[in-house]
This record gives structure tokens, C-alpha cells and sequence, in this order.
């Protein structure tokens, strides 16, 4: 009888273990919070978005679309925020946060944009007439696949990269 019990007990202990540690691992988000931080010349830049992974998906013409603007991220739009005014592609940008968004073309001739809408979820309600700024940007391959998205800052600007592809951005 004691043997028993002793098993019923180890059983309902393991038992509970696992639910617990299947519970844990269904808490982690698919694509979890992130931010980049840094300092480019004299200007404090934070880019705060959520990371996908690449997961055996194609990417760029699939799971993103060309030509359609992009939250460069998952859930809420990517923001981008500047305590200096900067010059982005030789163009200005003010101090300010802003939304950012990327449009992939199959060109590698991307365009990023810094929308004054801060606050937004996706891309769902983006408007082109709340742009800050517009520019182009070529971009170039990676050596070996980012899995998860990651924004790199760096003294020249900063870089998106994800999957096959990074796209840098040049700050003056």
C-alpha cells in the first residue's frame, strides 16, 4: 500500500511539474518585445518593436508582401526615437518619436519611413499624410539567416535585419 501511494505521489508531482512547465513555455510570445538602444554622433536613438522569427516561413514576397507598407515588426508599428534632430539618407528628421515603417520591394531598393503617428497597432491605420519622412534605402544580404528580427545601432545609423536581409540605415 505504501508503494503505492509513494507512486501516486510521484506520479501527480511529475504531473503537476509539467503542466506548470507546458503553462511557462505557452506564456513566452511569439514575438517578444525588444529594443535596440545607442548613440549615433551626439543623438540618443531607441527603436522599440516586437521580433518575429523566421521559422521556416518565406519571408520577403510571402509572409511580407513587396510593395505594401510594413510595421518592420510584429504587433504594435516599430517606433523610432531621437532626442537630437538627425539627417536620415542626407534628408532631416526632428527630435521626436516616431512610427516606423519599411516598404520590401524584390528590387532591394527599400523605403523607410518615420511617420509622426507614434502610437498604432500594425500598419492596419497607417497614413501616408502623417509622413515625417520618406526615403530610399539599398539593401544588402546577410551571410547566414537572422532568424528572429533584430535592429542593430551602430556609429552609422542602424540596421533591421531579418531572414536573408538587412537594411541599413544611414544617420548624420
Amino acid at each position: 500500500m505504501k508503494t503505492m501511494i509513494k507512486s501516486a505521489t510521484v506520479l501527480f508531482a511529475a504531473t503537476v511539474l509539467s503542466v506548470n512547465a507546458f503553462a511557462q513555455e505557452a506564456k513566452k510570445p511569439a514575438s517578444p518585445p525588444a529594443t535596440a538602444t545607442g548613440k549615433v554622433k551626439d543623438a540618443n536613438i531607441t527603436i522599440a518593436y516586437s521580433s518575429p522569427s523566421v521559422k521556416g516561413r518565406t519571408i520577403w514576397g510571402g509572409l511580407e508582401p513587396y510593395e505594401k507598407v510594413w510595421r518592420a515588426g510584429a504587433n504594435e508599428a516599430t517606433t523610432f526615437e531621437t532626442d537630437k534632430d538627425i539627417t536620415v539618407q542626407g534628408k532631416k528628421l526632428a527630435k521626436g518619436k516616431y512610427s516606423f515603417f519599411l516598404i520590401p520591394k524584390e528590387s532591394g531598393i527599400w523605403t523607410v519611413i518615420f511617420n509622426k503617428e507614434a502610437k498604432q497597432w500594425g500598419a492596419y491605420k497607417y497614413e501616408e499624410s502623417k509622413d515625417a519622412l520618406r526615403v530610399d534605402v539599398k539593401t544588402k544580404a546577410l551571410p547566414a539567416t537572422q532568424e528572429a528580427l533584430a535592429y542593430k545601432i551602430n556609429s552609422n545609423g542602424f540596421t533591421m535585419d531579418w531572414d536573408k536581409i538587412s537594411v541599413p540605415v544611414e544617420i548624420k
